[in-house]
């Protein structure tokens, strides 16, 4: 029983740059990436286990072959995906489609995710939700391009932890680097992009604004998230979402400062990423380094483990009820 560490799957992007390859310390291909996919079971766009026995398979393939290591799941695809998202120009502002609309009119999956704020240029602004009233009066401010009023500008700093279920407005905006944990979807319904051309194609890239429309949740009104802080020996614990407010998954936030002794708690299986310091992950006496950027998915059967090191901050995920 070892856990599975996982090299990313890297996505270019118009609006990326090159933190993840400079702060991240990813060996990335030359140019702007933008996301790194780094705990990923999805189609084609899945991360690679890097050591131990299934060295060289993608996640997804380890999960659909080895339903042990994950608790033997109903859900077919891996449910969870965790990504670093680079944000060297402003995202288009887009929304995602909850599981009924995407099942219906995409075969795939919804997509509610999270943002936890990695980085932050001062004076930093995201797009976060929407100012009309109805569903006519949206329309109507999407027709007549009324952007700026529309989109609702909220200020965002280092450290700081948004949740996006589907049907929500958003947007990364230029100087912003998050991680993001979400349902395993790339369903995205983009609704405008301000106005830029793609250099490849000369055009610009094309809006969804029927799907859009039809998935925008009106109005907008910020999820409501019991944030729990608790005082364990070696760390603390902060539990960013959890059910049943966050159906999707459960999302914390782990500062470590000594020896944390930790386990699955009836959870299947634990994802984790490193996203500031460095330390180790012990199992059974064996000892495995990380530091920021490692990523690895604790499996089912290692009920009980440690984590050392000092200030070591981790984000650590698990699937929730859906």
């Amino acid at each position: 029983m070892e856990p599975l560490f996982l090299t990313p799957y890297f996505r270019p992007k118009i609006w990326g740059g090159r933190k993840l390859n400079t702060e991240l310390h990813y060996d990335i291909p030359e140019g702007k990436v933008g996301e790194a996919w780094v705990i990923s079971g999805y189609k084609n766009d899945a991360s690679t286990v890097n050591q131990g026995p299934y060295k060289g398979q993608t996640l997804r393939e380890v999960y659909l072959s080895h339903p042990e290591l994950f608790g033997n799941p109903n859900a077919k695809e891996f449910p969870l995906l965790v990504k670093f998202l680079d944000a060297n120009d402003n995202l288009s502002v887009q929304v995602h489609p909850d599981d009924e609309y995407a099942h219906i009119h995409e075969n795939d999956s919804g997509k509610t995710e999270s943002w936890y704020v990695l980085h932050a240029e001062p004076g930093a602004k995201l797009i976060y939700g929407h100012n009309a009233k109805s569903k006519e009066e949206l329309e109507s401010m999407i027709k007549e391009e009324k952007w700026q009023d529309l989109f609702r500008y909220v200020p965002v700093k280092t450290g700081d932890f948004l949740y996006v279920p589907a049907g929500t407005v958003h947007a990364l905006t230029k100087g912003i680097m998050v991680i993001e944990t979400q349902q395993s979807s790339d369903v995205t319904y983009r609704l405008y992009d301000w106005d830029r051309v793609d250099k490849k194609t000369g055009k610009k890239r094309d809006l969804h604004l029927k799907q859009s429309l039809d998935t925008i949740v009106v109005p907008h009104s910020d999820p409501k998230l019991d944030v729990e802080h608790e005082k364990v020996p070696g760390a603390e614990i902060t539990t960013l979402a959890q059910p049943p407010l966050s159906p999707h998954f459960y999302l914390w936030q782990i500062d470590v400062n000594g020896e944390f002794k930790w386990g699955l708690n009836n959870h299947p299986y634990l994802l984790v990423s490193v996203i500031k310091g460095e330390g180790e992950f012990t199992y059974q006496g064996k000892s495995y380094p990380i530091r920021l950027g490692t990523n690895f998915i604790i499996p089912n059967g290692m009920k009980k483990f440690s984590f050392s090191g000092k200030n070591l901050r981790l984000v650590i995920s698990a699937p929730g009820e859906n």
